[in-house]
């Protein structure tokens, strides 16, 4: 191995280093207690802190029914957890431990993220505390099945090595900063893991600290993010240079009682710019549930608005 090779290595094993370093201490496992009914032992997960008085982020199915929590942090100690609130609809959940002046991690912008960038993994699978995986991000903008049915829209892909017991720990970028959480692999492939962005979990993470819980709308479409062409952008002026492109249309959904159709490209609600499936369930609150509302779209070259009446998101979350 030559000099240039050696210093490219050490470089690259550097950046891990230092991200560990800084994100190690705020991850800890999550261990349920014991389900006296089934006989069965409780399960086991990862978490990670992201406020100092002992919040702590994980998934939704990592916690989902659990009798008992209790945390293990990185200095030995274990302590007791309770659930603030949970939405398996994006697989996330939020605990808090009895403790305070925990070092938090920050939740970054994961708009930013670019495919091949360095992406870290930390978390407990399999009972082997403090594992660390390292690779890249695959691919941006996938979907994904939630266990609550509902399909989980701009995942990142990554091939950071995740196994069972990885669920909700966080996955890195080279400073530091979170970019998702861990959620799921695919049974009996290599490289295909997923995690939840990181600006969905900070729109979510918000919403189950003041509520407990996440009270939405929907339309019914599963989409993926889509530039728009440039022409388009430059003949109507438009504000945003990507959208919403609508793969499917959920029957008896609202989008499906519209004239909404599979291949627009939503790039407004209600005069709200649209650039990305993100933006599009944050304007999908509560208090849109009943009311019509516009969707501007594209529609092969002409621009179009739609009206849909969102309903409330159904809960299937057992």
């Amino acid at each position: 191995m030559d000099t240039i090779e050696t210093e490219i290595l050490d470089a690259y094993s550097q950046a891990v280093v230092r991200a560990v370093e800084q994100v190690g201490p705020s991850v800890v496992t999550i261990e349920l207690g014991r389900d006296a009914e089934s006989r069965r032992p409780g399960g086991q997960g990862s978490g990670f802190v992201v406020a100092p008085d002992g919040l702590i982020l994980t998934n939704s199915h990592v916690v989902h029914k659990a009798k008992s929590i209790n945390v293990s942090l990185s200095d030995g100690r274990k302590l007791p957890a309770q659930l603030i609130g949970e939405d398996p609809d994006t697989d996330l959940a939020v605990v808090r431990a009895s403790a305070s002046g925990f070092a938090a991690l920050r939740l970054g912008d994961s708009q930013a993220i670019k495919v091949g960038q360095l992406a870290i993994a930390i978390g407990n699978p399999l009972g082997f505390s403090a594992t660390v995986t390292a690779g890249v991000v695959s691919a941006l903008g996938r979907s994904l099945r939630s266990r609550s049915g509902r399909l989980m829209d701009d995942i990142i892909q990554t091939d950071a090595a995740l196994n069972p017991g990885n669920s909700g720990g966080p996955l890195v970028n080279s400073r530091g900063d979170v970019i998702g959480v861990n959620t799921a692999v695919i049974a009996g492939a290599q490289g295909l893991c997923f995690a939840i962005a990181a600006n969905t979990a900070q729109f979510v993470v918000g919403r189950l600290i003041r509520d407990g819980r996440i009270r939405r709308s929907y339309v019914g479409v599963a989409g993926q993010n889509t530039p728009i062409a440039r022409q388009i952008v430059r003949f109507y002026g438009l504000p945003v240079a990507s959208g919403i492109l609508v793969a499917t249309i959920e029957p008896d959904s609202p989008a499906a009682k519209s004239l909404l159709r599979e291949g627009d490209i939503i790039i407004a609600l209600d005069g709200h710019d649209v650039s990305g499936i993100d933006q599009l369930h944050r304007l999908l609150t509560e208090e849109r549930i009943g009311k019509i509302t516009a969707l501007t779209v594209i529609r092969r070259t002409d621009k179009m608005e739609i009206a849909v009446t969102p309903a409330e998101s159904p809960r299937r979350h057992d």
